[in-house]
């Protein structure tokens, strides 16, 4: 006879943690859920305590240091070495140890797991978890992941999984400031962005996020997927980590200059390819 499903905690029903919640429970899970933004949920709670009260293994999806922080103080009362903390959100690394600290005070395990993947990715349980921490501990979750994800790779201590996350989205983030130029200089040459796409499709650079993006640029549909607003605030934390290591960083610079202007725009809530049409 199967043991039953471990209830699941979930803090944050943003783009990602609201299509999380979904899979858990479509998986067969009960899941108990908060966020800073009262919503309409099964299993909705009033603070993360009651979370923390209700389950052991709790998913965090929030937006910043400060909201993860805050959660992990409201818990930390009640948590007990039975708990798992699991933060997905893309936070400094400086916050990440932080977090790790709080746990590690109560006596409860805590992984470092944030992910790589937007809306779709979400919505269709097709996440990729980098994770650090104890391995046994994975292994204690790794089925609650594993229904919201289609890899879980483990990297390392706690706090390194971030800074990869960190300077994935570098990468990203810069690819896409680099293909909003390309655009915007095949336009100004009175050149289709069919065929820039094509030119971009046969050659060597073209990629899944080429893919992705290309499309919002040339239509101007900037729905959000991965918001401007996040994208920034990882760009930041990359510069932070450049500059505690005495790194130069003009690519990253020039392109987090660009995010800025576009959240000062009003831009910040829309997908941060957004970028493309700040480039016009």
């Amino acid at each position: 006879m199967n043991s039953p499903l471990p209830q699941v905690g979930l803090l944050g029903l943003g783009i990602i943690g609201s299509r999380v919640a979904a899979n858990l429970r479509q998986a067969g899970y009960e899941v108990s859920v908060w966020s800073r933004s009262p919503r309409d949920s099964a299993g909705f709670k009033n603070t993360p305590r009651e979370v923390a009260q209700a389950t052991t293994i709790i998913q965090i999806f929030v937006r910043n240091d400060e909201a993860l922080l805050s959660a992990l103080h409201v818990m930390q009362p009640v948590l007990t070495a039975d708990h798992i903390i699991i933060n997905h959100a893309t936070v400094s690394k400086a916050a990440t140890l932080q977090a790790a600290a709080l746990c590690s005070a109560a006596k409860a395990n805590f992984l470092d797991a944030p992910f790589t993947g937007s809306k779709m990715a979400a919505q269709n349980g097709k996440l990729v978890y980098y994770v650090g921490g104890d391995p046994k501990v994975l292994g204690k979750v790794r089925p609650v992941l594993e229904a919201s994800s289609q890899k879980i790779l483990p990297m390392g201590e706690i706090g390194e999984a971030m800074v990869l996350k960190i300077v994935t989205n570098l990468v990203t983030a810069v690819t896409v400031k680099a293909l909003a130029e390309a655009a915007t200089i095949t336009r100004s040459q009175g050149i289709s962005l069919e065929h820039l796409k094509s030119a971009l499709e046969s050659n060597a650079n073209y990629s899944a996020l080429i893919g992705m993006k290309l499309p919002a640029i040339m239509s101007g549909d900037f729905e959000a997927h991965f918001s401007l607003q996040n994208m920034l605030k990882d760009a930041e934390f990359a510069q932070q980590l450049a500059q505690g290591a005495d790194i130069k960083t003009p690519a990253l610079d020039c392109t987090a200059e660009a995010m800025r202007a576009g959240v000062l725009d009003g831009s910040e809530d829309l997908d941060f390819s957004v970028i493309g049409k700040l480039s016009d």
